[in-house]
């Protein structure tokens, strides 16, 4: 790895060569290869990744092959870095500074950063693009070709060396252990945001998670941490409600074994009547419609986690939304603003109230990268971090 010291004067900067997992084609192993990371650009920083973890997201995008997928890509967005250098009009962070890097920007100046009610940026809108957020068309990253890699869901953490936009990046005590704190960037951070600032869970109240992933463990832990009473969580396979009470669940329902009846009426017949909070957490429309269909009349919200295939719609009957009074609402990033969210999360995990260690089932070389992947395919782990050098 070729790398050189950061000084005051950032025009001295140069690209640093260093080993990377490229996605080269859909569905195929990552290749481990040497590249080039370009210096950054005003607003951006250049971070050293000491780890990162497998989301289940890299799979869908690893695997997909219409738009908005493109090749060759570098993947990875859950991860823990120490920034390396800075562009211009950085004053956030500087070199040395631990931090985490996240898909959803928090610029802190826009209406939205600003407003309590929305945590979407709209000066830098998400969106899944290839390039850098400010600069359309630029990527960062080439091989020793020459070739341009592509940027994904703008951090790209499977190369030991990245860049991102200041505004995505959190600056953090560097004291709290690195494999840990690495889940905030996404995964734990959307599943416990999305009960905690999304649906507001309250004490006392009866949730319902569709899909026991990592994601669908996280809202179990955060509607743990609100204090709901009953945790509902539904799945095909029957493994998942030992693996869930670790993490708040209370009741398991199989939808693989109930008969004649669809889970809606499962769990409408469970809670007598419909459960205050439904979250789908497998990216599926038809359960969504599922979870819409058991929420509690009046009142239930239903929230939408998962990640969809490309053009996927959701149908509901209008007369059932209009005589129901429900809420049925999509949840980016567990509606968490970055820079002032995580650190509250950081500290409750400090002070032993948000259990993260129990999400890290395996921990392994960058270089195995492929073997975790085939782990996180099989259901074999709920998180997998992997550990640069």
């Amino acid at each position: 790895m070729e790398n050189n010291k950061s000084s005051g004067d950032k025009s001295s900067l140069k690209p640093i060569r260093c080993k990377a997992a490229v996605c080269r084609k859909a569905g195929e192993p990552l290749v481990m290869e040497e590249i080039l990371v370009a210096p950054p650009q005003p607003h951006e920083v250049r971070i050293r990744i000491i780890c990162t973890a497998l989301c289940h997201s890299d799979i869908t995008f690893w695997k997909l092959q219409v738009p908005p997928a493109c090749f060759p890509r570098i993947l990875g967005h859950e991860a823990i870095g120490v920034v390396e250098s800075v562009g211009e009009n950085v004053t956030e962070v500087v070199v040395g500074d631990t931090v985490l890097p996240t898909f959803m920007a928090d610029c802190g100046d826009c209406v939205d950063c600003k407003s309590p009610k929305s945590n979407l940026c709209s000066r830098l809108p998400f969106k899944v693009s290839p390039w850098m957020p400010r600069y359309e068309n630029s990527s960062r990253f080439t091989d020793l070709n020459g070739n341009t890699l592509f940027h994904f869901l703008n951090v790209s953490s499977f190369s030991e060396y990245t860049v991102l936009d200041v505004a995505h990046v959190v600056k953090i005590d560097s004291s709290i252990p690195p494999s840990r704190a690495c889940l905030l960037s996404c995964g734990v951070s959307t599943g416990v945001g999305a009960a905690w600032k999304t649906a507001q869970v309250e004490q006392g109240s009866t949730v319902v998670i569709f899909g026991l992933g990592s994601i669908g463990l996280a809202v179990a832990e955060g509607a743990r941490l609100c204090g709901a009473s009953r945790i509902i969580g539904v799945d095909i396979n029957p493994t998942k409600f030992e693996v869930g009470q670790k993490f708040g669940i209370t009741e398991f329902v199989n939808s693989m074994t109930c008969g004649n009846k669809r889970v809606s009426e499962v769990i409408n017949e469970m809670t007598g009547g419909g459960a205050d909070y439904c979250f789908e957490c497998v990216g599926s429309s038809s359960l969504v419609q599922e979870a819409y269909a058991c929420c509690r009349k009046g009142w239930g919200k239903t929230i939408t986690l998962g990640v969809d295939k490309p053009g996927s719609e959701i149908c509901l009957n209008s007369s059932d939304v209009l005589h129901n009074g429900k809420t049925l609402m999509g949840s980016l990033f567990g509606g968490l603003k970055a820079k002032s969210h995580i650190p509250l999360l950081l500290k409750r995990y400090m002070s032993k109230e948000l259990e993260l260690d129990k999400f890290v089932t395996h921990e392994m070389k960058f270089e195995d990268i492929n073997d975790a992947f085939q782990l996180l395919l099989d259901g074999r782990c709920i998180r997998c971090v992997l550990w640069m050098g």
